[in-house]
């Protein structure tokens, strides 16, 4: 399986302005700029993408460990935070909100911790990767 993006730039860095799509048309066409990236801005940006995929892959892996052990979430939701120092991605931290019924929070806390390191966007990453749960 492949999944593809296309990136269009015109111009210089901090003028400059450019088009994000997505093979699924989720995104299509849509703004990024150096505004976007470190200012404020209408449009996206790479840091903000890697954060949505991070927390959407995170979050699918935490629901395929809870089925494993035979839970259910009744709803799940992640915030992943990407931290960028000095023009380098060094952090992205997941934080989790979960209700998922006939579960301790023991177990819970050790399914998430396992789908921290082993979703398929925290394998691709070479970064520290942190994460906190509460179970509601």
């Amino acid at each position: 399986m492949k999944r593809t993006a296309t990136a269009h730039w015109e111009g210089d860095l901090k003028s400059g302005k450019g088009s994000l799509s997505t093979q699924s048309t989720t995104l299509n066409q849509t703004q990024y700029s150096f505004k976007t990236r470190f200012e404020d801005g209408v449009g996206t940006n790479p840091e903000e993408l890697l954060a949505a995929a991070h927390a959407g892959c995170f979050t699918m892996a935490v629901s395929a460990a809870l089925g494993q052990a035979g839970f259910t979430a009744t709803s799940l939701d992640t915030t992943a935070a990407i931290t960028m120092e000095n023009l380098v991605i060094t952090a992205s931290h997941l934080s989790i909100r979960g209700a998922v019924p006939d579960i301790n929070d023991e177990q819970f806390q050790q399914i998430v911790k396992g789908a921290e390191q082993n979703c398929l966007v925290s394998k691709a990453l070479s970064i520290a990767i942190t994460s906190d749960a509460t179970l509601i």
